[in-house]
């Protein structure tokens, strides 16, 4: 994918054509979370602005919104490209560089995930601190022009803490359930085998899934202060708890935890 700072500015400046005023905050929603944001304003098919690849995943709409949220609006992004689908990675992230260019303040990204830990359950809601990158690219690869950010982002704080303790807060004061811990990214589609969530335990993480640490590795670079908020769809750990899962499932449990999700997102807008 060439010349991705001159794309990206393309997009933005199309965009802007469709937005009066450009709110500060960008939440991208995960597969069946479409419910999170309901009070919708304004729709742009994905495959209407400029250089953005069409989502193929059941659960995403493939399509940028203008929200409301609380008393705040912002801008969503529901649904979203994952390497699995074929994409690049410059091609997955694509849109967080458009998230820049529109001058973005703060970025929220949703996501459903398998329960890495023996006390969590379906619904459950976590809230990343860290991640372990397993995907076999990284979306800054082969790339040095300087107007995309530095070429060597330090990861060590890709999520704000100031959101992080934002969310936190939330959640207490409305007596929402919440855990944090650590995401990790697989390249997917297929889901893991027993032994791959015992190893995925045994390193260090929460959480496993498909998506995000793309975009997180993108708005470090872009300097965009982050957030990951997951919902825990299945239980992966331990081995004897594990059960198939269909994708089905995973949006079901989705929908019914859009409710708290929105509440956390209503406090972060």
């Amino acid at each position: 994918m060439e010349n991705i700072y001159e794309k990206a500015q393309e997009a933005a400046k199309f965009i802007k054509t469709k937005i009066e005023q450009m709110p500060r905050t960008a939440i991208q929603l995960g597969t069946g979370l479409g419910d999170a944001v309901t009070e919708i304003s304004l729709k742009i098919p994905y495959t209407a602005i400029p250089h953005f690849p069409q989502s193929t995943v059941e659960g995403h709409k493939g399509e940028l919104q203008i929200a409301q949220l609380g008393d705040k609006q912002v801008l969503v992004l529901s649904g979203r490209y994952h390497y699995y689908e074929g994409y690049s990675l410059q091609e997955v992230t694509f849109p967080v560089r458009v998230l820049k260019a529109l001058g973005i303040e703060q970025f929220i990204i949703t996501n459903v995930t398998g329960g890495l830990q023996a006390n969590m359950t379906p619904g459950d809601l976590l809230f990343a601190h860290d991640h372990i990158n397993l995907l076999p690219d990284n979306p800054l690869r082969g790339l040095s022009d300087p107007r995309l950010g530095i070429r060597f982002p330090d990861m060590k704080d890709a999520y704000s803490s100031t959101l992080l303790a934002i969310a936190k807060k939330t959640c207490e004061h409305l007596s929402i359930p919440y855990r944090t811990g650590v995401y990790v990214c697989l390249q997917g589609p297929s889901l893991e085998t027993k032994a791959e969530y015992q190893y995925l335990h045994n390193i260090g993480a929460d959480m496993v899934g498909m998506s995000s640490v793309p975009e997180v590795i993108v708005a470090k670079q872009c300097e965009i202060p982050t957030m990951m908020i997951s919902c825990i769809s299945n239980v992966c750990y331990p081995i004897d708890r594990i059960t198939e899962t269909t994708i089905d499932e995973v949006i079901a449990v989705a929908k019914n935890a859009s409710v708290r999700m929105r509440a956390v997102l209503e406090g972060l807008g």
